[in-house]
């Protein structure tokens, strides 16, 4: 988690692709059609909103960014329409308009919040001007820095690795929601989003974790694309480059309508970029943006305050309690920049006891900020021998995530946590004993990153040690 969120409104990004409007009516259904087994639904609202392409323009504009669209659209009163919702949110339209097509129309008849059956209207592939197109993108190009393409797969991107090749050329940063299974057509591209099921559609079925991230891995080595975001439904989301691979669960409590939720993880990727984020720290973002999007009925977008409260505990997102590395370190870059102080420390804690809480009000009490490190259960074993741990590691972490001094809990499986201290770098490490700071495992890196080592004395009187030999001595 982030501590804040960052400024939005430096990012200036152009959006190119197919630009859709969506439209819904809705209803009551109760009774069945004399004329056939279809359900008779009485219409009693309408609503448009804008799809594709614009809908990713929309969810960077409603976070902030300066964000300019590119697309097609029909000489058609669903042209105009889709103009105007866009340019009263901010969004400003670049439109190529095709007389001789019709702008793109998804029709979804609701009854009782469940779509009941989609009606699309569109003359397929698009005719229109690519070379009025391309001029317009390399008109906009000097005042933006980042590019998002939204390929539906309509033809407004036929021809998108000649407009790759416009904007790697320009400096900008690019970013690809691909469709269909040529993926060459991407290459060079920083990152692209693909779903699960867009994925194995390119590199087949895989059986294991392992074979995903390796044939990942090969498609964008393949193809010179830096970074493959995928997006995984209720697995979450997993980021993959050449030689690396984060991993978060999915943040959604219900999901209702997963329409448009690829839409916002792509925009909520390009702002971060845009601003200078690093990709893990976006991609934790754009996961509690794309949880808040599929809990909402239709093509939606998330706002600054939805995911401000996602981050700070609306939803079960990792803001607080266990958590796993790669969000611990977005928890902590979040906290730094804010300016808080980041207390951590490591052990065991295999059976908690008053000395443990009394240590670690007394860490809590340095800093705003209490990470607890704690040993897995092999781990455990090669220190405390094959008898340990008494609890497993899930238990000692639980236990420890309810104390309220306890900000967040992480597990490691080495025998000293120096790895994980020389890679969070907290400003403080808390250590338990007669140890000096020259002895405690991670010091040394902390220490020159500018943090300090603090050594506490354990209450007297208090060990696990000493309660498990009491217990096996009263059996």
């Amino acid at each position: 988690m982030l501590a804040t969120l960052p400024d939005f409104t430096r990012g200036k990004i152009i959006v190119i692709g197919d630009v859709m409007l969506d439209r819904y009516w809705s209803g009551q259904a109760a009774r069945i059609s004399p004329e056939a087994p279809v359900p008779v639904v009485r219409v009693n609202d309408s609503e448009d909103r804008v799809g594709g392409a614009a809908n990713v323009a929309l969810n960077i504009a409603r976070l902030g960014g300066q964000v300019t669209l590119l697309g097609v659209v029909g000489d058609d009163p669903e042209g105009l329409e889709l103009k105007q919702l866009l340019e009263t949110e901010g969004v400003n339209c670049e439109f190529v308009v095709a007389p001789s097509a019709r702008t793109i129309c998804k029709l979804r008849i609701m009854a009782q919040h469940q779509q009941l059956i989609r009606v699309d209207f569109e003359d397929l592939p698009l005719q229109f001007d690519r070379a009025g197109l391309q001029a317009k993108l390399k008109q906009q190009l000097p005042e933006h820095d980042v590019l998002v393409f939204s390929d539906y797969g309509k033809g407004t991107l036929a021809e998108i690795s000649v407009l790759i090749d416009i904007a790697k050329t320009a400096g900008l940063k690019v970013l690809v929601d691909p469709k269909g299974t040529d993926f060459s057509r991407y290459a060079n591209a920083d990152v692209i989003t693909p779903n699960l099921g867009e994925l194995q559609a390119v590199v087949g079925v895989c059986a294991d974790e392992q074979a995903l991230q390796a044939r990942g891995r090969k498609l964008i080595a393949d193809h010179h694309i830096a970074t493959l975001l995928l997006t995984r439904g209720e697995a979450g989301m997993t980021l993959v480059q050449r030689d690396s691979s984060h991993s978060l669960p999915a943040q959604a409590k219900d999901v209702f309508d997963v329409t448009g939720a690829g839409d916002t993880v792509i925009a909520v990727m390009s702002l971060c970029m845009a601003v200078g984020m690093p990709l893990v720290e976006a991609m934790y973002l754009a996961n509690l943006a794309g949880g808040i999007v599929v809990g909402k009925l239709g093509t939606s977008s998330v706002s600054n305050e939805e995911l401000a409260r996602a981050m700070h505990g609306d939803r079960d997102a990792a803001q607080f309690g266990i958590v796993s590395e790669d969000e611990l370190a977005c928890l902590i870059n979040g906290a730094k920049a804010s300016g808080e102080r980041i207390i951590m420390t490591n052990g065991c804690f295999d059976l908690l006891h008053a000395g443990h809480v009394t240590y670690l009000q007394q860490a809590r009490a340095l800093g705003d900020r209490l990470i607890v490190a704690v040993n897995s259960d092999a781990s455990v074993k090669m220190l405390k021998g094959e008898t340990r741990p008494i609890n497993g590691l899930p238990q000692r972490m639980t236990v420890l995530a309810a104390l309220a001094c306890v900000d967040w809990v992480v597990a490691f499986e080495e025998e000293t946590p120096e790895r994980l201290y020389c890679k969070l770098l907290p400003d403080v490490i808390v250590k338990g004993g007669d140890y000096s700071p020259d002895q405690v495992a991670g010091g040394d890196c902390v220490i020159k990153a500018g943090g300090v080592v603090k050594i506490l004395q354990f209450v007297e009187g208090h060990s696990t040690t000493s309660m498990i030999n009491k217990a096996r001595g009263g059996e």
